[in-house]
């Protein structure tokens, strides 16, 4: 029997993959420069361990669950409308996530084929948004008929991506030794004061972008109990991979201080950042743009694999089994090849509108790509919500669950550091409401990001409220 658990290496390995990618380094960077790397070392400390051993004692003790945090709700709460609305949080989130990937996708073919991010500085955001509108629809509509061979290649393209994000801090740190003509591009980087953060309001409106960047370790939870001697191992992976995110959160920041002024940050490094720092790479060890083309071929593959992938699995968790208390017949309705029909109208409804939803109030496509991004970060995290809630309705009825590995043995105590990283995501998700434009510079842009990051998350909720109302009346209608 031992032979078939999996080693805390590899459990530690598994979540690595499924939490981290370099887009967290680029896009955090842009937003605090090289002080980023006191922010990840707090960030880790202080919520990302704590996450993922909380994860880990909801999957010990709910290891028979499919249906992941809703299914912990249920249980922790025994209320079926508070699970259902954990279900419908942890699809709708992906509405934002899903209106950033055609961008993704255009963005990294435009590097691949020109060489440089003028995709991203050139078009009108009208422009962009057509043709992100018909990139999107035609993955919903292959989505329907299935893309098995579009996620294998994403899954290879993704280790391929991992392995890159280690290379580029590789790769950073080899080129002054390889180069003598290298210049590091951030001044006095060996000055301790160069990386402590100015803790004011415009910092504390960006650590919903790191709690977004750490966010997802419920995925780790089918592996708790695969493991072997998990109340030892568990905590051991855990704590490993979260050493291995901060590692490389830390020097891929360094990496990206060496590249780009921290003092002068591009207005389009969240857009080209990436692909701009291989280029630079690639040019001073004298191998061109290969190590941008290879970047850029890997990222087409996988945010077209995210696209096709994030239309699919988070709408078969929230209808496959939906509860028909809560979700219409007409939502849960199927064709005759079994593809949820009104489910993929739904998606493709709301999509659009977070698409077109900018020609009212973004200029350029940097800009876009900045805002999509902080409301992603805004929006997200929303499901982590729900992990801490079941954890601490778990603490609060302690006596009532059984779990092989325990996070804190304290019910008390585990309930209060559930609370502090349930309090600590609503604060970041509020916080990163506030534009990152400068209002004396474009106010009508800051004042479209405002709205929008306040009405979107709001709107997305109200909508999960209505839904069981639309059903109640479905239902008193089949009784008439």
């Amino acid at each position: 029997m031992a032979d078939k658990k999996i080693r805390w290496f590899t459990v530690s390995m598994i979540a690595f993959s499924m939490v981290w990618g370099f887009g967290n380094v680029v896009n955090n960077y842009a937003q605090q420069g090289i002080s980023v790397v006191v922010s990840w070392i707090l960030i880790m400390l202080l919520y990302f361990v704590p996450y993922a051993l909380i994860v880990g004692q909801l999957g010990s003790t709910f290891k028979t669950s499919s249906g992941g945090v809703s299914s912990w709700v249920k249980e922790t709460t025994g209320k079926r409308k508070v699970a259902y609305y954990a279900a419908w949080t942890y699809w709708v989130v992906h509405i934002t996530y899903l209106a950033q990937k055609p961008q993704s996708v255009l963005i990294a073919l435009g590097w691949v084929f020109k060489g440089n991010g003028r995709v991203a500085t050139d078009m009108s955001v009208q422009i962009v948004a057509i043709i992100s509108l018909i990139i999107f629809l035609i993955f919903l509509f292959l989505s329907t008929k299935g893309l098995t061979t579009l996620k294998v290649i994403g899954s290879v393209a993704g280790s391929g991506m991992l392995v890159m994000s280690i290379l580029f801090i590789i790769l950073a740190v080899a080129v002054p030794f390889i180069d003598p003509s290298f210049t590091v591009a951030t001044p006095d980087m060996g000055s301790l004061k160069t990386y402590i953060p100015d803790f004011n309001l415009s910092y504390f409106a960006t650590i919903s972008m790191l709690v977004f960047a750490v966010g997802g370790a419920e995925k780790i939870s089918p592996y708790v109990n695969s493991i072997d001697r998990p109340t030892k191992n568990f905590p051991k992976a855990m704590i490993f991979m979260a050493t291995m995110i901060g590692i490389s959160a830390v020097l891929g920041s360094v990496a990206m201080g060496m590249l780009f002024d921290s003092n002068n940050i591009p207005d389009d490094l969240m857009a080209n950042g990436a692909y701009s720092a291989f280029q630079i790479l690639g040019n001073h060890l004298g191998v061109g743009n290969i190590l941008m083309i290879i970047y850029g071929l890997a990222q087409t593959a996988v945010q077209s694999s995210a696209l096709a992938f994030s239309i699919d699995a988070p709408l078969k968790i929230l209808l496959s089994d939906a509860d028909p208390e809560y979700v219409p017949q007409w939502l849960r309705k199927k064709n005759k090849n079994g593809t949820l029909i009104n489910g993929y109208l739904l998606t493709g409804i709301l999509v659009s509108i977070i698409i077109i939803l900018p020609i009212f109030g973004i200029k350029s496509m940097s800009i876009l790509v900045q805002w999509l991004t902080n409301l992603n970060s805004i929006v997200m995290p929303m499901r982590y919500i729900w992990v801490f809630f079941a954890y601490m309705m778990l603490n609060a009825q302690y006596k009532k669950f059984h779990s092989e590995y325990k996070f804190i043995k304290n019910p008390k105590l585990g309930f209060f550091v559930g609370f502090w990283c349930f309090a600590f995501t609503i604060l970041a998700c509020i916080l990163g409401m506030l534009p990152k434009v400068d209002y004396a510079a474009d106010p009508s842009s800051w004042m479209f990001q405002l709205i929008s990051n306040i009405v979107t998350p709001i709107v997305l909720i109200l909508l999960g409220m209505i839904l069981p109302m639309i059903a109640k009346r479905e239902k008193q209608k089949q009784l008439n």
